[in-house]
């Protein structure tokens, strides 16, 4: 499978997936649904932990980037995603 081209990079090198998932959740506020996320992700749970919140957002995970440099996965925004919290984006909001 071929991964689109990023329409928005988030770099989460060297974070935690808590980490990484905030920095996630702030960057991609506001942004267009349709836009695929390349996520740069180093903690070695990344792999379990993104496609986890993709699945439990309603978010679509493409998978990991190949040829990236560093260990890179992507996902593309859907409209009909569900919040989640700005102080804990592995919960939904209200959850």
């Amino acid at each position: 499978m071929t991964v689109p081209a990023p329409g928005l990079t988030v770099d989460g090198t060297g974070l935690l997936c808590v980490t990484l998932l905030l920095r996630l959740r702030k960057e991609i506020d506001g942004v267009e649904p349709g836009t695929v996320v390349h996520v740069v992700a180093t903690d070695p749970a990344a792999p379990l932990d993104l496609p986890a919140w993709c699945h439990m957002t309603g978010h679509e995970y493409l998978g990991r980037v190949p040829g990236a440099g560093s260990p890179a996965f992507a996902l593309r925004l859907t409209a009909e995603a569900l919040p989640t919290r700005s102080d804990a984006p592995w919960h939904r909001d209200g959850a």
